[in-house]
């Protein structure tokens, strides 16, 4: 970054770290920015579609154009040093330079993984750092306990820095970001997540209540009022901007997030979600229960091998009548045929069809004997098969 200019210098950031929630409060939080008046940076990961989805301005995909002209300076300064560059670093910084160049008034940074090793904690001075949630995930790399967890993510609180965490954090959670807050001299804000209030709850999302505001959140599950909390509670505390309660309202209310519990098509139902870790599991089968008790789902499923499988598939299992396994697009991905075995081995009858785009086929052409179809377990997945699963139901009953 000093042989780019440091361009992450010039730039003020929300900064987010978190098991789960960070991108969709990260998008509710760069629509708010934007339905204010102020030119909004947006850096996600990982992508769903498209390449560009990480980096965006005003909640669009940076242009073509100048992504090639910053990554062709990344890659001039990466070929002048010495050292090792991994793939994220390469695209935090050329990031930070799209960011720049567009003269973002406001960047929304999303952690790709942790905290404190990661490529975007080169920030220094954050207008809010925010952690959104702590549970088991990337164990092998951040530590076994939710302890340790924490740790790792309170290395984005920053000297002097606003920090935001939910009231319902763990204890042990809480207990180490209080004590990284306290050395950093970090003034510390819990959002009262208790005091939410929720009706009209729905496959297509909510009205939710929450610190004297009332507004429709648009994204199905329980776990997102917490998101819509957290991202109104960071923008009161984002020092030098002024956004209005309508603003926040609108914000909320724009907040589109790809594959996180999102619903394609009415009929055939159709619902899209990249959970892949136990408490995103968890939530995904707590929201199949409330609202499609009773119906008979087919479920199309890949995963990684080395996420927790035994515990998402004891959360999922139970909703489903029958399961087709596909092998997602990454040379982490379990294949289908070793999941099917997992899943038959619980006495739930699978299918397994290797290719994404054939399993897809093989779901449609199931789906007449079924209430809905379910597609998740990874990220990954849901990018390999978002678009064809859009254009099979295309002409059905939409969104």
């Amino acid at each position: 970054m000093k042989t780019l200019g440091d361009p992450q210098e010039t730039l003020k950031f929300i900064h987010l770290a978190g098991t789960n929630g960070k991108g969709s409060t990260a998008i509710m939080l760069s629509e708010i920015f934007r339905a204010a008046g102020y030119r909004t940076g947006l850096f996600i990961s990982p992508y769903i579609t498209h390449f560009r989805e990480r980096i965006q301005i005003d909640n669009a995909m940076i242009d073509e154009q100048t992504l090639c002209r910053c990554t062709e300076r990344v890659k001039a300064a990466i070929d002048a040093l010495p050292d090792v560059i991994t793939e994220f670093e390469a695209v935090t910084a050329a990031a930070f330079l799209c960011f720049q160049e567009k003269a973002c008034d406001i960047v929304i940074l999303e952690t790709g993984l942790g905290g404190r090793f990661d490529a975007t904690n080169i920030i220094s001075a954050p207008v809010v750092s925010v952690i959104t949630s702590i549970s088991l995930d990337h164990t092998q790399i951040l530590g076994d306990t939710v302890a340790q967890i924490a740790y790792e993510k309170a290395g984005i609180i920053k000297q002097g820095c606003k920090a935001l965490i939910p009231a319902s954090l763990p204890g042990e959670a809480y207990t180490v970001i209080q004590a990284a807050c306290a050395d950093k001299n970090s003034p510390l804000s819990v959002a009262d997540t208790g005091s939410i209030r929720t009706c009209d709850d729905s496959l297509d999302g909510f009205t939710e209540t929450y610190a004297g505001l009332t507004f429709h959140v648009p994204l199905p599950g329980a776990v997102q009022a917490e998101n819509a909390a957290l991202a109104v509670s960071a923008t009161r505390l984002a020092a030098g901007f002024t956004v209005s309660a309508a603003d926040i309202i609108c914000g909320i209310e724009n907040t589109r997030n790809p594959a996180r519990c999102e619903l394609l098509s009415r009929s055939p139902l159709v619902l899209l979600d990249g959970s892949h870790n136990d408490a995103s599991t968890k939530a995904l089968a707590d929201l199949l229960k409330k609202h499609l008790a009773g119906k008979k789902i087919l479920a199309l499923l890949g995963m990684m091998a080395d996420k927790e499988i035994d515990k998402a598939l004891g959360h999922l299992l139970p909703c489903f009548f029958h399961v087709v396994t596909t092998t997602p697009s990454n040379p982490r991905a379990i294949s289908a045929a070793a999941l099917a075995e997992k899943i038959q081995e619980k006495n739930i009858p699978a299918t397994a069809v290797s290719s994404p785009s054939d399993a897809v086929k093989t779901c449609v052409g199931m789906l007449n004997a079924f209430d809905a179809l379910v597609v998740c377990g990874s990220l990954y997945l849901a990018g390999d098969v978002r678009n064809i699963l859009i254009k099979t139901v295309d002409g059905a009953e939409k969104r």
